[in-house]
């Protein structure tokens, strides 16, 4: 008989396969067995929503009633069945790739934001992972993810009368939650090890099945830790500095080692920011170990197959460590290394002479990862200023950034009005590949269809919230009156707004708020009233973002408006989702450029609500009048309280002339048909673009696939490859000194300048470098970098040549210099040798 490691017995024949059902956090986004669990038992699954608690808290008697229920059964069957036929298909990933090669992904993320289930998450970051995770088992891509295990996660927020907010920590029981111990060929628990000052620390690894996907998680709550070390995972970013800095040595290092214990295939190692960004040197460690090479070769070996995606849009975000701290914990790992301490020091520093006594993990990631990626095209352009300081004197727009923007699982977010409308206009299995073909068919949806599914939702949400409302009241002990006034809150009728986020000034989470009694007219308004649902929780430690909630609070309960606005507490995955499925306008004011991407946006725009945003992140390339509406001018303001000013009021504007007018004017039938044919724009347009179908696609195709290739052919005849680039790097940095510039001769001759330099190499072989003449862009001409022809070498002189161009320009002279930089065909410069050398 199969049983669930926590149940107190086992479960008896016919419902074995309820152990695999309920540990399978698949459940979290397709709803086939919600009515299987809720048959259950109703109660628990209403107030948990998590069938390993239901299974859990059965009775013997419960469990022998479902064995001889003929329709439990017959469903139950249904829903395995089910599960077997998804397990069994090849996925998009396998119809598409299945023969590149390409053996494992490993996806390393300091958060994963799953379900409510299993609350390891903070905010966006854990959610992109978690829609990552759900994206990449639908799409069958081979991936294996890491993460930790916290005692506590992240907070829960609760408000108190003065509408301050109070932090709460529940106790993450494992007993309680859908994951299961792993289990190593022993047969004892699977434990890897991390080696501190003056102590080994053990961690017990869990495994979280994610429908196709298997998610590690590392936990140091071993009875055999000190009580210090098993509080390692007890908190999501809690602590100080040298908690912070052991759970990201954990990730990354102990999280390698599970891969390593589990000889688990792994081409391709995924950094979802620079937490885990260790885990690049445990790699390139084995590879040392079991080849027999030195560290720097191993790490051109496998630095081709690290990816490192930052999420971060301004330099203070990154996590920096005290240099006396990271050696303190690093020196033996450095010798383990065969490296001096501050020679792997200097992987978190900005350049080798900069002594400034930080080591930065976003550093530390881009120099030890071939590939980086921003989360948007706009976060790029931010990214590549703020590392513009590992690439000294190399342009901006060359710092080796990409994108690929961020998507949302798109199964995970539909009402069931919205998956409705969707089947009957694609298929059931839409979200399973390309989403490319889903953007034709919401055009042959009716108006009439939107618009009562839009009202469906509107509906469901109202009474949602004045359910939430009425709990929260109660919790905070209101009296019965008051409670009961809950059940009036909101209209299912009327223009719904959402705004929902964490509370950070960036965010700009008051500016709606900047001129209140104007809002309240709009709140107001007789004929065309408008409503409003907040929720968002702030830093604990964030004294303003605190104070924005409490204005919030304090504005919702005036009593002339109340019916209008409502504050709802604890903003977690549940809520969001119904808050994105019910809404129909979306609003996001954050301080441009510090929205690397946000994704609360893209989850309205399958359930047909709209967009109103600041043109920053994804809003700033999905824009379109057609689409939705934008505030801001696409440039740089600051904190500048003026322009702060002048968006509220273009925020304010856009609601009193175009929002509300849209939405109630309506024809005969009445139908705002105006407003409908943004919905369908919306929804076609940008439902499936912004989809964690597209983004994973992107990943595949455009950084995993090319990043395997790179590893297989350095790491091929026992890392040839390899070697050969580190023996180059080295004879270039020792030389480099020596490359400098003679004569330049410059002439026109019809439509052409022709170029003719003189280049001494020294002791640097001329097939180790390329020679380029580079103009900046200027107006509406791109950068120009063209490669010169070495035509003769210089008499007299050790590797001096001449060196020669034609280019067919309209820029001056002047525009153009001479440069020097790196050149090797397996190389990726500049990020893995940011040498340059400019003739002025």
């Amino acid at each position: 008989m199969n049983h669930l490691p926590y149940l107190p017995r086992e479960l008896p024949p016919g419902l074995e396969a309820l152990a695999e059902l309920t540990v399978d956090l698949r459940w979290t986004w397709s709803h086939a067995a919600d009515e299987l669990w809720n048959m259950m038992n109703p109660d628990v699954w209403e107030q948990t929503e998590n069938p390993y608690v239901i299974l859990q808290n059965l009775t013997r008697e419960r469990l022998t009633e479902l064995v001889n229920d003929t329709v439990f059964r017959e469903r139950l069957q249904r829903v395995t069945n089910a599960r077997e036929d998804y397990h069994s298909r090849p996925g998009w990933y396998g119809e598409t790739f299945g023969e590149s090669g390409l053996k494992g992904i490993a996806y390393f993320s300091m958060e994963f934001g799953l379900g409510e289930a299993l609350p390891l998450y903070a905010g966006g970051l854990g959610i992109l992972a978690g829609d990552y995770l759900k994206a990449a088992s639908d799409l069958n891509v081979p991936v294996v993810a890491v993460g930790l295990l916290f005692q506590e996660g992240y907070f829960r927020q609760t408000l108190n009368y003065d509408g301050w907010q109070q932090e709460v920590y529940p106790y993450n029981d494992p007993t309680t939650l859908p994951v299961t111990p792993v289990f190593a060929a022993s047969g004892a628990w699977l434990t890897v090890y991390a080696d501190f000052p003056g102590r080994r620390v053990r961690f017990r690894v869990w495994q979280a099945q994610v429908g196709r996907i298997k998610l590690f998680l590392l936990d140091s709550n071993d009875p055999l830790n000190s009580p210090g070390d098993r509080g390692i995972t007890s908190k999501l970013y809690g602590g100080g500095r040298e908690l912070r800095l052991t759970q990201e040595i954990a990730l990354g290092i102990c999280g390698w080692r599970i891969i390593e214990a589990l000889q688990l295939e792994i081409d391709v190692c995924h950094i979802n920011e620079g937490h885990a960004a260790f885990v690049t040197l445990e790699r390139a460690r084995c590879y040392m170990d079991r080849h027999g090479v030195d560290f720097w070769e191993a790490l051109w070996i496998t630095r081709a197959g690290n990816i490192f995606t930052t999420h971060t849009p301004v330099a203070a975000g990154f996590d920096v460590y005290p240099r006396e701290l990271v050696l303190r914990y690093g020196s033996d790992y450095a010798a383990g290394l065969g490296v001096e301490p501050h020679q792997m020091a200097v992987l978190g520093r900005p350049d080798a002479e900069n002594h400034d006594g930080t080591f930065n993990m976003a550093y530390l990631a881009m120099r030890t990862c071939m590939t980086t990626n921003a989360v948007s095209q706009l976060h790029g352009e931010v990214s590549r200023r703020i590392f513009r300081a590992l690439f000294p004197r190399w342009p901006e727009h060359e710092v080796p950034v990409t994108h690929v923007t961020n998507g949302v699982h798109v199964p995970s977010w539909d009402s069931p009005w919205a998956d409705e409308i969707w089947t009957g206009a694609a298929s059931k299995e839409r979200w399973l590949g390309a989403p490319e073909p889903l953007a034709k068919a919401i055009e042959n949806v009716s108006d009439n269809q939107l618009w009562a599914f839009r009202g469906q939702e509107r509906a469901d949400l109202v009474s949602k919230v004045r359910s939430r409302l009425s709990r929260q009241l109660g919790q905070r002990g209101s009296d019965d009156a008051t409670i009961a006034r809950a059940a009036d809150v909101l209209d299912p009728n009327v223009l719904t707004l959402g705004f929902a986020r964490r509370f950070a000034a960036y965010k700009r989470p008051n500016l709606l708020l900047r001129d209140a009694e104007r809002l309240r007219r709009i709140l107001e308004n007789s004929e065309r009233p408008v409503q409003l649902i907040v929720a968002g929780k702030a830093h604990p430690e964030d004294g303003t973002g605190k104070r924005f909630i409490q204005e919030w609070v304090a504005f919702a309960h005036r009593p002339e408006i109340r019916h209008r606005v409502v504050f709802l507490e604890d903003y977690d995955i549940s809520l969001a989702q119904e808050m994105v499925q019910g809404v129909d306008v979306w609003i996001n004011t954050p301080q441009r450029p510090w929205e690397a991407c946000g994704t609360s946006g893209m989850k309205v725009l399958v359930n047909g609500g709209l967009n109103i945003s600041e043109l920053d992140g994804w809003w700033a390339e999905a824009y379109a009048p057609e689409v939705g509406w934008a505030i801001g001018d696409r440039r740089e303001h600051d904190s500048d309280p003026a322009w702060n000013a002048i968006e509220a009021d273009q925020l304010y504007t856009l609601l009193e002339q175009e929002i509300v007018s849209r939405f109630y004017e309506r024809d005969p039938e009445g139908i705002p048909r105006a407003w409908v044919s943004m919905i369908r724009a919306s929804m076609s347009r940008l439902a499936p673009r912004f989809s964690t179908n597209r983004m994973i696609r992107e990943y595949v195709e455009q950084l995993y696939l090319p990043a395997a290739q790179a590893q297989w052919r350095r790491c091929a005849d026992e890392g040839r490859m390899g070697k050969a680039l580190r023996s180059w790097e080295s004879e270039l940095t020792r030389h480099w000194q020596g490359v400098h510039f003679g004569l330049l001769e410059t002439k026109r001759e019809n439509d052409k300048w022709l170029f003719d330099l003189q280049v001494y190499l020294g002791d640097i072989s001329p097939e180790a470098i390329v020679v380029q003449i580079y103009a900046e862009p200027l107006d509406n001409q791109p950068a120009l970098h063209q490669a010169m022809d070495r035509i003769n070498p210089i008499p007299g002189v050790k590797n001096g040549y001449l060196y020669h161009v034609a280019i067919t320009d309209p820029r001056p002279d002047s525009a153009f210099t001479p440069r020097v930089i790196p050149y090797h065909l397996e190389a990726s410069i500049p990020v893995e040798l940011p040498l340059i050398k400019w003739q002025r």
